[in-house]
């Protein structure tokens, strides 16, 4: 009997777990746009990035050591992690965090960023040789249309889509939502290989170099050391640049690029949940029915079907 049990639980267990690593994912992925929000009143958004990846590298490379975890195998190994890094990290994160600066609502950003499993969608095909099921294209579609409804929420409300921000935070969100569609296909063709630790430590160093430049270029470098700095900063370290990062890139190695993408078709809302429970926002019936139409797109979307 109780190797049964134990059967049992070494077949459930690995499998639970699998199946929860996509939840636990959007869950923690989506506070990355709360945060910006906490902390960009204190700090300039690449001195802010640059702040949260040199802590990120004080924490991670003597962990490595103690692990005894190897690093990439090969120089070449090291420039392809790098060019992923300055994508899926820098452009990405510099991007979200600049248009957030720039007055874009962070919600607003989730949604437009929101976007990229069909820019990934449509590049994985040619790029990397995938193919998508009908069912599959339904469901990005179906994602599409969900974020659709939850933007045509907001502006229910009567506010204009532009209202509060510029020309520069929108192309600033665009340039995020680029970094991270050919982020994740530069990553998932080149990057097959790389150790998964060591590796986000390559991809943090090149991310840290080219937003240290930006703020020293850009930027006047003052940070205000606020409780509520402080602590948006060890979220974003511990949680986002540790935890969420190191997740997406085992699911990104054991799915196809297109099917790992469409799970950020749920960040949106789960984004826009925690804006109302944080900030009071307003979240009218067409924003959560846009919700579930985005839900349902996922599903679609990442599971394996036939044509």
């Amino acid at each position: 009997m109780f190797d049964s049990l134990k059967k049992l639980n070494s077949l459930h267990l690995p499998t639970l777990g699998l199946a929860a690593m996509p939840v636990v994912f959007v869950l923690l992925w989506s506070t990355g746009f709360i945060g910006a929000k906490f902390g960009l009143p204190y700090a300039e958004p690449f001195t802010f990035l640059f702040i949260r990846f040199v802590l990120t590298l004080f924490l991670l490379i003597p962990l490595i050591s103690l692990m005894r975890i190897s690093w990439p195998s090969s120089p070449r190994l090291w420039v392809h992690i790098g060019v992923s890094g300055l994508l899926v990290h820098a452009t990405y994160l510099g991007g979200v965090f600049y248009g957030i600066y720039l007055g874009m609502p962070a919600g607003l950003a989730a949604l437009l960023v929101g976007l990229q499993p069909l820019l990934t969608a449509a590049c994985a095909g040619p790029l990397l040789g995938e193919r998508l099921s009908t069912r599959q294209w339904v469901g990005l579609l179906l994602g599409l249309l969900g974020i659709s409804l939850v933007l045509g929420s907001k502006l229910e409300l009567g506010s204009s889509l532009f209202e509060g921000f510029g020309l520069g935070a929108l192309l600033s969100v665009i340039a995020a939502l680029l970094g991270i569609s050919l982020g994740t296909l530069y990553q998932k063709r080149y990057c097959t290989s790389m150790p998964l630790l060591s590796g986000a430590v390559v991809q943090y160093m090149a991310a840290g170099v080219l937003l240290g430049i930006g703020a020293l270029v850009f930027e006047t470098r003052e940070v205000h050391w606020s409780p509520t700095f402080i602590l948006t900063l060890g979220w974003l370290v511990l949680i986002l640049s540790i935890a969420a990062i190191l997740l997406l890139m085992a699911l990104i190695k054991k799915g196809e690029a297109s099917r790992v993408a469409s799970l950020f078709y749920l960040v949106p809302p789960v984004t826009a949940l925690q804006a109302w429970w944080l900030f009071d926002e307003r979240l009218p019936l067409l924003g959560l029915i846009g919700m579930l139409v985005a839900i349902a797109g996922v599903i679609l979307a990442v599971r394996p079907g036939t044509k």
